[in-house]
């Protein structure tokens, strides 16, 4: 292959490494930066920009700004120091003042800075009796660039800043991104139909990856980053729309009794009656269900508002009607808390309720025969549910908590252990619309909007260091009342000297010299889950008083005499995550108290903590988080089939994302193969056949 050639005549997933510049061992540090190909390179969104296209007067630049000056070499002199160093000067001189240009160990300059020269220099002066930079970035004005470095690519304009990794330069890698863009130039594929690219004004693709790296001003930048950022989020819906067509395709072969003596027996033994939301979102399901299609739905709802309670009502019409349910969980706590719950509400009314969890002590093999010959009508586990030798006789309605623990691969793997199953994906996490329209889009959304009567707002303070006390005689006085709290640390081990506290290391602290005579236990999630599970029996059961933990109690575990909680080094957790720990107290009728710790000062925590401390509403924190912390961190975790962007900003582009997925759910409506022609670069993109 040739080294040289252009990018128009090559394929865009041509190795980095053959465009002029960059060579083998470039191409590996470049793949650090997650750049592979030329495609890649063009794609690179710099972190952010620089305007160095206003010339400041020499008498004007003030110390400690940055500024770009234009001005003639007056002198140019090369010295060396006594420690074998260099150092070159140049002082360049305008109408107003003078200017000295310091640079240390790099003599080559000697050769390009000559006297009499016009120059455009940028950095940060120094000085206020007379103003110098030093190591300033540097231009020519009159003379002819070099093949190798174009003009004003590095001042005199609005100059893009990469992210970087060792090895890389920002010149170097301006130069390069700006050989790919001009060896690409008419050559770059348009994802879009040109229909709905004119009917939208969005700019043409060639044009917005220039922009994107080297604007001629902001205004262009923005609209070359709208046209970018609808590209990426359109395909990613396009994805999202072709699999949810795909999915209502298909038939099911089972129909339910919707009305039926079980689900009836169930709601009449509630102690409460359901609220509106929860009927509301009952209402949707069993529409959904009643349908020859399966169902691909959404359940999410703030912390506490009876998911999983609607989550059984459906189960139970596919169990009434002959069929088996499986729900799966991401923790072993956490499906064993909804066994237990289930099997005390379920099997007094005949339905066999099964485990199957690594470390459930149930007999294994009899589960497995059972649920292979349906006498086992709902199955709860966590992905030992997706191992090969898990086979149900009848199962039809799938339920997945905790689905962003999960992945979408991983959600496929127990839909397929069914013909066509209804499938009831649920989130206690509340999520952005933006995210949730990102990780769930291909699912017909329901939200819980409100919280069981009598439900009360849980009261959060936050405490610095030095009234540690106070948040211990908070403890102690709702022990004494009766009640039950958790102290939660966000590691199960510190290191020495990290200033940190945790939960093994503080837990007999606790016990005798802080609350002696307490019952307390430790609970995390390196322990074995018999042993987990033995703890939190011991709390359900209110023989443990108080439960030293770290994140493992986050989701599902409901103790309604659990009413105080207290957070070591808050600022080590998210926001979404903080409130789900919040969400595991105030779940009965008492009033609760959640105490957070934290020494931290710097803005992004004080800002997180304090939206933690003003707000109980779980969606108001999680639109807040992802402003804060954006969707990586906000996740957590990778997902299997999650979308990384390179230009959209889902807390930025959330009218940019609507737009797009009422574009790509519209297109797939009319061609859901994408026949036409004119979606011939869309369908190479998707890695489609042609039509």
């Amino acid at each position: 292959m040739n080294r040289q050639a252009p990018l128009s005549r090559l394929p865009h997933q041509t190795p980095v490494q053959y465009i002029k510049g960059v060579g083998p061992a470039r191409a590996d540090r470049l793949k650090r930066l997650g750049v592979e190909t030329a495609e890649d390179l063009l794609w690179l969104a710099p972190r952010r920009y620089e305007d160095r296209s206003r010339f400041a007067a020499i008498r004007e630049a003030q110390p400690g700004s940055k500024v770009t000056i234009q001005g003639r070499v007056l002198s140019s002199e090369l010295r060396r120091l006594p420690n074998g160093r260099t150092l070159l000067e140049a002082v360049v001189g305008d109408d107003t003042g003078v200017l000295r240009c310091l640079w240390f160990n790099q003599p080559y300059l000697a050769r390009q800075i000559r006297e009499g020269e016009q120059l455009i220099v940028y950095g940060e002066v120094e000085g206020r009796t007379s103003r110098q930079m030093v190591h300033p970035e540097v231009e020519h004005v009159e003379r002819e660039p070099a093949p190798d470095d174009p003009a004003h690519l590095h001042v005199g304009r609005i100059v893009p800043i990469y992210p970087l990794t060792e090895g890389i330069g920002q010149r170097w890698l301006r130069r390069v991104a700006n050989t790919a863009l001009e060896c690409a130039a008419g050559g770059v594929p348009e994802l879009l139909p040109e229909e709905l690219r004119r009917r939208l004004e969005l700019a043409r693709a060639d044009w917005a990856l220039s922009q994107l790296h080297f604007p001629d001003s902001w205004e262009t930048l923005e609209r070359a980053r709208a046209r970018l950022s609808f590209d990426e989020l359109f395909l990613m819906q396009v994805r999202l729309a072709l699999r949810r067509a795909r999915f209502a395709q298909r038939t099911k072969p089972q129909r339910y009794q919707l009305e039926g003596e079980l689900a009836a027996s169930f709601r009449r033994q509630l102690p409460f009656a359901l609220t509106a939301s929860q009927e509301q979102v009952l209402r949707e399901i069993l529409d959904d269900v009643s349908r020859p299609t399966p169902m691909l739905r959404l359940l999410q709802g703030d912390v506490g508002c009876g998911k999983t309670v609607v989550a059984a009502m459906a189960m139970l019409v596919a169990i009434q009607s002959g069929f088996q349910a499986a729900l799966m969980a991401p923790t072993e706590l956490l499906a064993a808390q909804h066994a237990r719950v289930l099997r005390a509400a379920l099997e007094p009314l005949g339905v066999s309720v099964g485990l199957l969890a690594a470390g459930t002590e149930e007999d294994r093999p009899e589960l497995l025969r059972r649920i292979a010959d349906g006498s086992t009508a709902l199955v709860v586990g966590t992905h030992a549910l997706l191992e090969p030798s898990v086979t149900f006789a009848r199962l039809a309605f799938v339920v997945i908590d905790e689905q962003h623990k999960f992945g979408v691969t991983q959600r496929a793997a127990l839909v397929r252990k069914a013909v066509a199953p209804d499938v009831l994906v649920m989130t206690a996490t509340p999520i952005p619309r933006t995210l949730a329209l990102s990780l769930y889009g291909d699912l017909t959304c329901s939200t819980i909007t409100e919280l069981p009567l009598g439900r009360r707002p849980v009261r959060t303070v936050r405490l610095p260091e030095a009234k540690r006390d106070e948040a211990y005689t908070l403890i102690r006085a709702a022990l004494q009342e009766g009640r039950q709290g958790y102290i939660v640390y966000p590691l199960v081990e510190a290191k020495a000297g990290s200033g940190l506290k945790a939960a093994a290391q503080m837990v007999r602290q606790l016990q005798h010299d802080v609350f002696p005579g307490v019952a307390v236990e430790l609970i995390h999630g390196q322990m074995p889950s018999a042993a987990q599970e033995r703890v939190m029996r011991n709390f359900s059961q209110g023989s443990t008083r108080l439960l030293v933990s770290t994140v493992v109690i986050e989701v599902g575990l409901d103790v309604p005499n659990a009413t105080v909680m207290l957070i070591e080094h808050a600022e080590r957790f998210g926001l979404s995550q903080l409130h789900q720990l919040r969400g595991r107290i105030s779940r009965g009728s008492h009033p609760a108290t959640c105490l957070v710790l934290s020494e931290a000062s710097d803005e992004l925590s004080r800002q997180r903590l304090s939206a933690f401390v003003d707000t109980t509403d779980g969606f108001q924190l999680a639109e807040r988080d992802l402003v804060l912390r954006g969707p990586g961190e906000l996740l957590g975790r990778d997902q299997h089939g999650w979308w990384r962007f390179r230009v959209a900003d889902l807390a930025r582009d959330a009218g940019v994302l609507e737009q797009a997925r009422r574009e790509a759910f519209a297109l797939v409506a009319r061609d859901p193969v994408l026949r036409d022609p004119a979606l011939a670069a869309l369908r190479a993109k998707l890695g489609m056949k042609p039509a």
